[in-house]
């Protein structure tokens, strides 16, 4: 591997580092800001080879953009998906159609694909049970279409077109 991409490894391992620094601290305070960037420093010299692959490539203004507007849309899939329970919850006749379907993603990372799980575990009415190479198994509260394709359109394509974008 090329001293380039050490460096640019090191350097995104870096800002990560320290942005979660100062989400976590929420202070501009210039001793706070000295100490997080040195620990950032530190840190990062002992884990930048298991960080990443990519470096500062993972900071491409698209990807951002992407991964800025996958929040709003993550977090209203969310909503949605807890009125949609809430719904089948308190309806006198329980409308539900409890199942578990097989997915297909087209996300090459692992990382993109770790994050399609989370996604989905975290949308109530779906948990992912399992994922093998490309197929996921999902635990689905209200099968609408057990097929491949129409368990893929319905739960992993909606987040994929923003996660292939970010993660690649």
């Amino acid at each position: 591997m090329g001293e380039a991409s050490r460096i640019s490894r090191y350097l995104y391992t870096v800002i990560v580092l320290f942005a979660i620094w100062l989400f976590l601290t929420a202070s501009l305070d210039p001793q706070e800001l000295g100490f997080g960037l040195l620990l950032s420093l530190i840190v990062g010299a002992f884990t930048y080879e298991i960080f990443t692959t990519n470096g500062l490539a993972n900071l491409h203004p698209k990807r951002i953009a992407y991964a800025i507007a996958y929040i709003p849309y993550f977090l209203w899939a969310m909503i949605m998906a807890n009125l949609d329970v809430a719904y089948r919850v308190l309806h006198p006749k329980r409308p539900i159609n409890p199942g578990i379907v097989e997915c297909r993603t087209v996300l090459k990372s692992d990382v993109g694909k770790l994050s399609l799980a989370n996604s989905i575990t975290l949308t109530p009415g779906t948990i992912t049970l399992d994922v093998k190479g490309d197929r996921y198994f999902i635990h689905w509260i209200d099968v609408k279409d057990d097929s491949i394709e129409g368990a893929s359109k319905n739960i992993t394509e909606p987040f994929e077109k923003f996660l292939k974008v970010i993660f690649g």
